[in-house]
């Protein structure tokens, strides 16, 4: 009881200064401290429409107060254009994705300004929270019903209705204009099929909304001629987000661009709003539809100021197609059969040998004595150019494959709910750690020896060992566990992962561009190279674009992401099991046999073991996430698999390093 005296008296103290000749500002702000008082404390729904009920009742006792109210509401409205509110709220001004980010971020950063008659703007200054679409959406038709006739002049209520429908029909009529003009726009329209082309669903859509405007308005309007009307626009309607949704089809052949995805999630938006727009303006209960529809506008106003919604809504397809190139990718690196699995480690011995020469090379860029930069930038063209040829050889390195295996990994579990399917992906899963342990069997296996040894010849043939002793104890005292060589290795892991990011969005910009065409049939192109030159490189191009983005980026990153890093004082470093293991081994070199009775020495080596596993699991876990959120993987039961692989690895422990001749 005291409660609620104390809220009559803070009503009654809002209510004192609401006058309908304030000044714009002091009427907006009038407005947002009586919504504020609604709002309260946030915790209860209740509680707020038993607030909205006590103004109701406080207005409804008091004809001077009510009509105060009244004449309040009428010169806000007359301020702002509700129609704009209702057409264009919670859509972006511009057609591209960075024009609305800087949007959003200028709402997050500035203040909101209530000296506005943009009525979005007070809208969101008004109706901030999702605690809002709750009590709104929480008041009963009775209570919305009193609310409008409180705030609704009696003699006014048909011209306010009249003008309610005014701005919905030019809601509509607005909204139909940019599905238009989007749905014309070059970019979307050539990516259509040609059937929708030929249909022509954007051509007539502004006409069909006229005449609904026209049957709304019109005071000697038919029932008939209303629904038929009706009808055909929600036809037209349906018909456009067919062809927007034929764009998507083009997607999956010929490469996304986030700005393309933009333009259609607005379209396709847009389409939403005017159904919802046509409801509300049919609905035979006006009051209750507008409240509703309010809403559903403090919905869009969260969205429309969220930076991770823009994100995630515009940019899951482009992670789905990266995705499902590195799946299509990664599916090569899994192998099945013994012949698979020593190819594999044939494979990665190549690899392994590739990286001894790396790790010398890399020794020998410290006799330059580089400043930080230009040291960092030439180890990443050291590492980017071994990489390379890794590929081009036809080679491996171990810690490349877990982000590609990853996506197709994932794409196992789209089906796991099929009979057989769970023990099928605990196969695959055997496989996966199989040939990676394979590869880095055979990377580890033959960096070492190889780097040993080339280091003992060029001792021989030099007279001094190829990196001093100094060098040599620093290595080991790097790659101690306790020197943070473990959080390196961790972090060299999301480095992989990022580089796999990279080339599959170089991959699909390459398609979504068509630059194979291009080289293939450019004029300038072939007069210069000639025709089977351009066809060559054109063919090598759509083969290993994926393969040399991701080999040049985790190069350079491996070598400048540290330099970049220690300029900002952070110390981050970089652990490459076969880079590590190579230097491990060139240390032995310059040490000696006494390196085997050195405590540091070993502790080093033991420290190869979880560098190697970091690399891997952390670049695996990474890509396998963002696949299962690209390919809306959802709903797997973990303990169901955890179960299976159990049992697996009680049953057959042998299955995860070595192949069974059942599969040859």
């Amino acid at each position: 009881m005291k409660k609620r005296v104390e809220n009559a008296k803070t009503l009654t103290q809002l209510l004192a200064p609401v006058d309908p000749k304030a000044s714009l500002a002091q009427r907006n702000l009038q407005l947002i401290a009586l919504l504020d008082w609604v709002r309260g404390d946030r915790q209860s729904v209740e509680a707020a429409t038993a607030r909205v009920a006590e103004l109701v009742s406080l207005a409804e006792q008091s004809p001077v107060l009510r009509e105060r109210l009244q004449r309040w509401w009428q010169a806000i409205m007359q301020s702002v254009d509700i129609t704009m509110l209702l057409a264009d709220f919670g859509f972006a001004q511009r057609t591209s994705m960075l024009s609305e980010l800087a949007e959003r971020l200028r709402h997050k950063v500035l203040p909101n300004n209530p000296d506005t008659i943009d009525a979005s703007e007070l809208f969101m200054a008004a109706l901030y929270s999702e605690f809002d679409a709750l009590w709104l959406n929480a008041l009963d038709e009775d209570l919305i019903n009193r609310l409008s006739q409180v705030f609704t002049p009696e003699q006014g209520s048909g011209e306010a209705s009249t003008h309610w429908h005014h701005a919905l029909a030019d809601a509509i009529t607005y909204c139909a204009g940019n599905i238009l003009a989007t749905g014309f726009a070059p970019e979307l329209r050539l990516r259509m099929t040609k059937e929708m082309r030929d249909a022509q669903p954007f051509h007539a859509l502004v006409s069909d909304a006229e005449s609904l405007r026209v049957e709304v308005l019109h005071p000697l309007r038919t029932s008939n001629r209303l629904d038929a009307t009706v009808a055909r626009l929600r036809d037209r309607l349906d018909a456009c987000r067919n062809a927007a949704n034929t764009v998507y089809t083009h997607f999956e052949d010929n490469g996304i661009s986030v700005g393309l995805v933009f333009r259609l999630r607005q379209l396709r938006a847009r389409i939403v709003r005017v159904r919802e727009l046509l409801e509300c303006l049919l609905s035979p209960k006006p009051a209750v539809a507008a409240v509703r529809l309010m809403a559903r506008l403090v919905s869009v106003s969260r969205e429309r100021r969220s930076l991770k919604a823009l994100f995630m809504a515009n940019s899951s397809l482009l992670a789905a197609k990266v995705a499902e190139r590195n799946a299509e990718t990664g599916s090569h690196y899994i192998t099945r059969t013994p012949s698979e699995y020593f190819s594999m480690v044939k494979k990665a011995a190549g690899g392994g040998l590739v990286m001894a020469f790396t790790t010398l090379i890399k020794f020998g860029l410290y006799s330059f004595a580089f400043s930080a930069f230009w040291g960092g930038f030439w180890a990443g063209v050291n590492y980017a150019a071994s990489f390379v040829l890794v590929q081009l050889f036809h080679f491996t390195v171990a810690t490349k494959q877990p982000a590609m295996t990853a996506p197709a990994m994932a794409a196992k579990l789209k089906n796991i709910e099929d009979e057989g399917s769970e023990q099928a992906f605990v196969d695959e899963v055997t496989h996966l750690v199989r040939s990676q342990v394979a590869a880095i069997l055979g990377n580890v296996l033959i960096v070492f020896p190889a780097v040993l040894g080339i280091t003992l010849l060029l001792a021989k043939l030099l007279g001094h060992s190829a990196i001093s002793e100094h060098e040599a104890r620093h290595v080991i005292d790097t790659l101690k566990p306790w020197g943070g060589s473990l959080l390196f290795a961790a972090f060299t892991g999301v480095l992989l992962f990022a580089s796999s990011i990279f080339a599959g969005w170089v991959e699909n910009w390459f398609v979504l561009n068509r630059l194979d065409a291009a080289i293939h049939y450019n004029p300038r192109i072939t007069r210069a190279i000639g025709a089977a030159r351009a066809t060559r490189i054109a063919l090598f191009l759509r083969n290993n674009l994926s393969g040399l983005a991701a080999n040049i980026s985790l190069g350079f990153m491996l070598g400048l992401v540290p330099v970049i890093a220690a300029f900002f004082g952070l110390g981050l470093d970089v652990r490459h099991v076969t880079l590590s293991t190579g230097q491990m081994a060139a240390a032995a070199s310059a040490l000696g046999p006494e390196v085997m009775h050195m405590a540091a020495f070993w502790w080093s080596m033991a420290t190869l073991l979880f560098i190697g596993a970091l690399n891997v699991l952390v670049s695996f876990y990474l890509a396998f996430r963002l696949a299962l959120i690209a390919q809306n993987v959802t709903g797997v039961e973990r303990s169901r698999i955890a179960r299976a692989l159990r049992q697996r690895i009680f049953h057959s422990p042998l299955s995860f390093f070595a192949p069974s001749r059942a599969n040859v």
